[in-house]
């Protein structure tokens, strides 16, 4: 009988229920959507019953549409959004809303944590900059702000903990949700003392730790009623999405490089330590790969610009479009590609939400600069594309001042279906971009090659060999790489030089 892996994928606006045969060929996947609440200017907070919902509807819908047997299920796990922050009591029962990744409330808890510990030793320990994007920072400010939630917490624990313990009665977490908290020891896989002792929250509100192949248990009865699972089914804990990401482009062994393309974009890669650099511009995570971690810069607006761009500027492609029943990108792709490398000397900078890796600015605003009279609509599309690489170029170079050559780099999530974008970036980085056969399914691949470990159907994590292969590759060409050599100098020079602008641009449009 043909054995199955189910893959439930959290993200930030619904639940993919994705099914795999364990020779690692995909089945069918389906996505349950749910809402964010986004409100008083940074805070975003989700339902937590709301995600139940969704892997209960998308569980039912897969296994009815494959037609499946829920006994040929082997094992199911997760991936979910990292760094947010769930309280639960005894029964493990939400005491409050989800504060999501990308609520940012937290800042004063943020800068208590620096001038207590010190940017520097912070940074050594947890591999990551203190921030309200955290964990621990919100946690701190649920305590500062909601006691009486704050002491009827029993554990703080993350989106995909939650759904395990919903399928399983049983409450834990794993090192990679748990190196987005901002108080896990990296180097020693456990929680700091030092970190929390600063923090003043009691230690024993954390979950124990475990590994994310860790057989977590068996799905109870109540929750096979609920999802159409079979009871008994073993529930691995996965891992953040990520990381589980990491997983599903290759980066399993050393010297595997991955960017995933999607709203947001990181640059990653599987390591036997973290990388710790010493301007703080790129951050590690716990890889969910056993004894790795995986060095990571991620930037805010990557296929969000792209988004902007064609709500705001491509708005006649839009309508040509629908008349046309075709894709608004492609029509913009054609303009794209009537500009020359370098945009005939137009400039992206990439960061509509502040930036994160490499800049670590949430002041930075988005800024076309150099246009003339001359200056064409393909070429303010085609630097939003340009934009996106440089900036992403930037956390490449980081890797290669510590002696990291990347010369190759693999490539999923929604942007890389775009050829032109893929040249782009190929030729800015000067590197073969090798482009994916799944571009959407990783994260799941990396939670369903996490639960075949898990129960023992995969020796090790290079089971994804059997999953993933190469489409199509993208060599740089030498001519554009000399073009785009200045243009990459005057892109960080049109930063720098917009430094002391940024926050007075942010005070025009707070007083609007």
């Amino acid at each position: 009988m043909t054995s199955y892996l189910l893959a439930h994928d959290l993200g930030t606006s619904g639940n993919k229920a994705t099914l795999f045969v364990v020779d690692g060929r995909l089945v069918k996947s389906t996505t349950a959507a749910y809402e964010t609440r986004y409100f008083n200017v940074n805070w975003a907070e989700q339902n937590p019953q709301d995600w139940w919902q969704a892997v209960c509807d998308s569980t039912h819908e897969l296994l009815e549409t494959s037609g499946v047997d829920p006994r040929q299920i082997a094992a199911v796990s997760f991936s979910g959004h990292m760094m947010g922050c769930l309280v639960v009591d005894r029964d493990g029962q939400p005491l409050r809303p989800h504060i999501l990744w990308a609520d940012q409330r937290a800042q004063a808890q943020a800068t208590q944590l620096n001038e207590r510990i010190g940017a520097d030793r912070f940074y050594e320990i947890t591999g990551h900059r203190s921030s309200p994007s955290y964990s621990l920072q919100k946690f701190m400010w649920i305590r500062d702000h909601e006691p009486e939630i704050y002491e009827r917490t029993y554990k703080m624990i993350h989106a995909k903990d939650w759904l395990v313990f919903k399928l399983t009665g049983v409450i834990l977490s794993e090192f990679s949700d748990a190196s987005g908290t901002n108080a896990l020891d990296l180097n020693a896989l456990a929680w700091s003392d030092e970190i929390i002792a600063a923090s003043g929250i009691d230690q024993g509100k954390f979950p124990d730790l475990v590994a994310s192949t860790h057989v977590a248990g068996p799905v109870t009865a109540e929750a096979a009623r609920q999802t159409g699972l079979a009871a008994g089914t073993p529930v691995v804990m996965g891992g953040g999405d990520g990381l589980c990401g990491t997983v599903g482009a290759g980066c399993v062994r050393e010297g595997i490089v991955h960017t995933c393309l999607g709203t947001s974009s990181w640059v990653s890669f599987a390591t036997d330590k973290p990388l710790l650099d010493h301007k703080q511009r790129t951050f590690n995570w716990a890889h969910i790969v056993p004894g790795m971690y995986c060095p990571c810069g991620t930037m805010q607006t990557a296929g969000n610009s792209v988004s902007w761009l064609k709500r705001e500027i491509a708005t006649s492609e839009v309508e040509h479009a629908k008349r046309d029943k075709t894709s608004p990108y492609a029509l913009m792709r054609d303009l794209m590609a009537q500009s020359r490398p370098g945009s005939n000397g137009v400039i992206f900078l990439p960061y509509l939400l502040g930036e994160r890796a490499p800049r670590w600015n949430s002041d930075a605003k988005g800024s076309f600069l150099g246009i003339k009279m001359e200056t064409t609509r393909g070429d303010l599309m085609r630097s939003v594309l340009e934009g996106v690489a440089m900036n992403l170029g930037i956390i490449i170079d980081v890797y290669r001042e510590y002696g990291y050559a990347i010369k190759d780099m693999m490539m999923i999530g929604g942007g890389a279906k775009d050829d032109l974008w893929c040249q782009i970036l190929a030729d800015v980085w000067d590197a073969t971009v090798h482009r994916l056969n799944y571009l959407d399914e990783a994260t799941s691949m990396g939670a369903a090659v996490a639960a075949g470990v898990g129960v023992g159907l995969y020796p090790d994590f290079t089971a994804i060999d059997q999953y993933i292969a190469v489409a199509d590759s993208f060599e740089p060409e030498p001519d554009h790489i000399a073009a785009y050599e200045p243009v990459k100098r005057v892109f960080d020079q049109c930063y720098q030089a917009l430094l002391p602008v940024f926050p007075e641009l942010g005070k025009l449009s707070e007083s609007r």
